[in-house]
């Protein structure tokens, strides 16, 4: 980029400095370059020396003698916003991004922002022109597009004042628009997914219990070979994944390429299913016409895979989400099948089945709040049995916190199946009544307040009971 070294000149005009210099520019009727003079207002004559105002004409020369053509000469008018993202972003942070990854984020870049501000200059731009546009794409894109949209471009703007191109980040203050579309967020239950099962032949039953059971990501599934799988640890080793027809060293995250467990059962079906590969893949060897046929490696090879294509190579993710997963859900009649329903299903489901520390480890995920917030979803049966549950401890004593002796189900129904549930309270009241007796006695010396006040309230509603059963 060229930068202009003079030092230009300074006058008062009014109640203002105005600062003054030269450069080459483009004539826009002879495209001939010229010289032409720069007028800059820097600032009011009472909040400034004329050193002050000279020291602010350097930095804005330094800032608007910035983009230059293929002979040296300044383009009149100041940096645009395409050229600083091709010549001063994208340079800095391709160097961060996997190939891959590069694709899109540039992608998105160009087709969302590039192409909407490719000719306005950066000092044009304000908060108003750039919520604008935001609100425009949430109408038709989704809410993770339209995020990522804004995270660019306050990175764009942040580092052009970095840069020194900008004086004031306009996009600093860009906020999400309110109105976004929904994330999908479908889960199925358990009898789908056995349905699901049900309906495979055994390579595919293999290959989405493996996947259902440790909520793999498809670049992981598809990339295992068979010496991953250890018999004696019962365990899967994740050492490379595939993404986009390309096998890579690495995962999506740190935590992406380790050892994970898997069920004995499980282990024993890959065992299994290597067996029946092998003798399917010598069987199409021996036919003469797929002789000329690619076969790739047999599955008595640790390097194989272990559910190959037909030439012996990977399968293809998308490839297999729409040939298998796809028409499962058509014959199943199901909201949604894809590994990402499976993943945020097995999330969402094993929250009775362990801790989240424990759910996370099986997501690989790096923090909680990703498999939390992004990942587990709500499901009213368990909503509905968590506030049976404290309405339990509250019409109990409630001084010890014991789980009540019969919770009610996930339908709310009550525990005695009693259509009336005063009549419930006071035989629930009334088979406690003795055991209430014996803690009074011993803990009559010294209660707190709180005991004190639960132990009264549950003797009114014990002799609310009685009178209730006298009076049935």
């Amino acid at each position: 980029m060229g930068k202009s070294y003079q030092k230009g000149w300074v006058s008062i005009r009014g109640k203002k400095w105005y600062g003054y210099f030269r450069r080459t520019a483009l004539d826009a009727e002879t495209n001939e370059p010229k010289t032409v003079s720069i007028p800059v207002a820097l600032g009011l004559k009472s909040e400034m020396t004329k050193t002050q105002a000279r020291q602010k004409l350097e930095s804005e020369i330094v800032r608007l003698t910035g983009q230059t053509i293929e002979d040296g000469t300044v383009k009149n008018g100041t940096v645009t916003f395409g050229w600083f993202v091709r010549n001063r972003y994208l340079p800095l942070k391709e160097a961060d991004w996997r190939d891959e990854t590069a694709k899109i984020k540039k992608y998105l870049i160009q087709a969302d922002l590039v192409d909407e501000f490719e000719a306005i200059r950066l000092e044009n731009f304000d908060k108003f022109i750039l919520q604008n546009h935001l609100n425009k794409l949430a109408k038709t894109c989704s809410k993770d597009r339209v995020l990522q949209i804004r995270s660019y471009m306050r990175d764009i703007f942040a580092e052009a004042v970095d840069q020194d191109f900008l004086a004031k980040d306009p996009a600093r203050m860009v906020k999400p628009p309110a109105n976004l579309r929904e994330v999908d967020k479908t889960t199925l239950t358990w009898d789908q997914l056995r349905a699901a099962l049900a309906k495979l032949d055994f390579r595919d039953q293999v290959l989405l219990k493996l996947d259902m059971t440790n909520a793999l990501r498809p670049s992981e599934l598809f990339a295992f070979r068979w010496k991953c799988h250890c018999t004696i640890a019962v365990s899967l080793t994740i050492v490379e994944t595939i993404y986009k027809g390309k096998i890579r060293p690495f995962g999506k995250t740190k935590g992406s390429l380790t050892e994970v467990p898997i069920a004995k059962e499980l282990s024993e079906e890959l065992v299994a299913w290597r067996q029946v590969s092998q003798q399917e893949y010598d069987k199409k060897k021996r036919k003469q016409y797929d002789k000329k046929r690619k076969h790739g490696l047999p599955p008595s090879d640790p390097e194989a895979f272990m559910f190959p294509n037909r030439d012996g190579s990977f399968m293809d993710p998308s490839n297999y989400r729409k040939r298998v997963l796809h028409k499962l859900a058509e014959e199943l009649d199901l909201p949604k099948l894809t590994f990402q329903v499976i993943r945020r299903t097995i999330a969402t489901l094993g929250k009775t089945k362990g801790h989240v520390k424990d759910i996370q480890g099986i997501m690989r995920h790096t923090k909680a709040s990703t498999t939390t917030d992004v990942y587990m979803q709500s499901l009213e049966p368990e909503v509905r049995t968590a506030i049976n549950s404290i309405y339990d401890e509250l019409v109990g004593n409630g001084t010890d916190g014991s789980a009540p002796d019969g919770p009610r189900t996930a339908s709310g129904g009550s525990r005695s199946g009693s259509e009336n549930p005063v009549v419930a309270v006071a035989q629930v009241s009334s088979e406690r009544a003795p055991s209430a007796t014996v803690e009074r006695a011993e803990t009559s010396e010294a209660k707190p307040v709180l005991g004190v006040v639960l132990e009264f309230a549950t003797r009114m509603r014990q002799s609310r009971g009685r009178e209730v059963l006298l009076n049935d």
